[in-house]
This record gives structure tokens, C-alpha cells and sequence, in this order.
């Protein structure tokens, strides 16, 4: 038991540069919020569904982070900051990143009947802040959602996923994503659209200052002034 809560704290404390001790990372409301939820999910489990609503509106209450008893979580999951809300038939894989207000939200059954219809997150995804995945989708292995964005279809693995309705920035996965990324959005633009729109650009201004650079040298140079008659000027006020 101790082992696993080490290698949790550790998993978290490489993600986050904040944290100086295991004893503080102890103390985030996504830590508290995660192990409470271990105990909710096994009254849920149990069927005790009164006492598995009790500890997840405690839960709620302490850290501001709503995780249904019902969801499914794998090892690792860090929830960096609170108002996260996770639904009850979502299914989180391992070493799972979630930044603050993101929903994992489930749609509206138009048969009454409940079924599956929250998200799928594999394993070593990042949810960037205020995101919202929508429905029984899947996120595949190693994406990365942008923030604020909305994502309603299915996230191919290794994707980046940004907008409103969120599109794939479509950055091969073996040439980026290969680390952790903080809240899933690169810093850098790393879409293969915009590095051909900025090569066509440098392209353009290269020939435009090699016409300018033959223009001038088209010119014909300037006659020197002729200092004669300004000599002849000064000598006829000197008579």
C-alpha cells in the first residue's frame, strides 16, 4: 500500500515542478478527491449506492472536484486545481493528466435508458483546462486536448485536439507528443500547415528583397555637382 501511494505521489510530483515534498502533494484537492473516490467506487460497487453519493458529496465538498462513484479510474490519475466533474460511465486509463474545469460529461438519452455515455480516456492522456468531452467517445493512448476545447468525436491516438468544435492539429505522434506536455497545448505552433505557410512567406520575402536589390542597382548613379559656377558665384560678390 505504501509502495503504490509512493510511486502515485512520484507519478505526480514529475508532472508538477510546484510541489518541494511528497507531504505537500499530500495535501491537493485531485489527491484527496482520487482517494476518496477509491472508497466511493467500492460502495458503488457494493450497491451501497446511498453511502457511495454520501462520501462523493463529501468529496465534492472538500475539494470542489465531482467524480461519480460509478466511474471507472485507473492508477495514476493526477487532477491538477478543482471544479472538475467526471460522469458516472467514464473510464479513465492510467497516467491520466486533468487540468481545472474540465467536464467529462455524458449526453441525453432520448430511450430513457442511461447505458454508456460518457467518455473513454486510454492511457497517458492530457485534458487541458476548462475542456469538455462529450458522450461515449473514446480518447486514444498519448492525446492531448487543448484548452477550452470541446471535443464530441472520437480522438485518434496521439492526437492534439484543440478549437471549438476541437479539430487534430494532425502532428504525427512519433515527431511530438513523445513527453508529458503541460495542459495539453504545445507553446510552439507544431502544425505542419502553418511551418509551409511560414516557409512560403520567408520564400516570398527573399525574392522580394533580390527585385528591390537589382532595382537599385538599375539606377543610374548621380552626377556629382559641378563646384564651377558656385566658384564664379563667390568670386563676383567678392568683386
Amino acid at each position: 500500500m505504501l509502495d503504490r501511494l509512493t510511486e502515485y505521489l512520484d507519478s505526480i510530483r514529475a508532472r508538477d515542478p510546484a510541489p518541494r515534498t511528497r507531504w505537500e502533494i499530500l495535501l491537493y484537492p485531485g489527491v484527496l478527491a482520487v482517494g476518496l473516490h477509491r472508497v466511493a467506487h467500492w460502495l458503488y460497487e457494493a450497491k451501497l449506492y446511498f453511502l457511495a453519493r454520501l462520501v462523493n458529496h463529501f468529496s465534492r465538498f472538500l475539494t470542489a472536484i465531482d467524480i461519480h462513484p460509478g466511474a471507472v479510474i485507473g492508477k495514476n490519475l493526477f487532477i491538477d486545481h478543482g471544479f472538475t466533474v467526471i460522469g458516472e460511465t467514464a473510464e479513465i486509463g492510467d497516467n491520466v493528466t486533468i487540468y481545472q474545469c474540465v467536464t467529462l460529461g455524458g449526453t441525453n438519452p432520448t430511450n430513457g435508458v442511461g447505458g454508456k455515455r460518457h467518455p473513454t480516456v486510454r492511457d497517458n492522456v492530457i485534458i487541458g483546462s476548462g475542456a469538455q468531452v462529450i458522450g461515449p467517445i473514446t480518447l486514444g493512448a498519448r492525446a492531448r486536448i487543448g484548452a477550452n476545447a470541446v471535443v464530441t468525436d472520437e480522438v485518434p491516438e496521439g492526437a492534439t485536439m484543440i478549437g471549438l468544435k476541437a479539430r487534430s492539429t494532425l502532428v504525427p505522434a512519433d515527431q511530438w507528443l513523445k513527453e508529458f506536455i503541460p495542459y495539453g497545448t504545445p507553446c510552439d505552433e507544431p502544425c505542419a500547415p502553418s511551418r509551409d505557410c511560414v516557409e512560403k512567406l520567408e520564400t516570398e520575402l527573399g525574392a522580394l528583397k533580390a527585385e528591390i536589390a537589382q532595382l537599385k542597382a538599375a539606377l543610374p548613379a548621380k552626377a556629382a555637382p559641378e563646384k564651377a559656377p558656385a566658384a564664379r558665384r563667390s568670386g563676383a560678390k567678392r568683386g
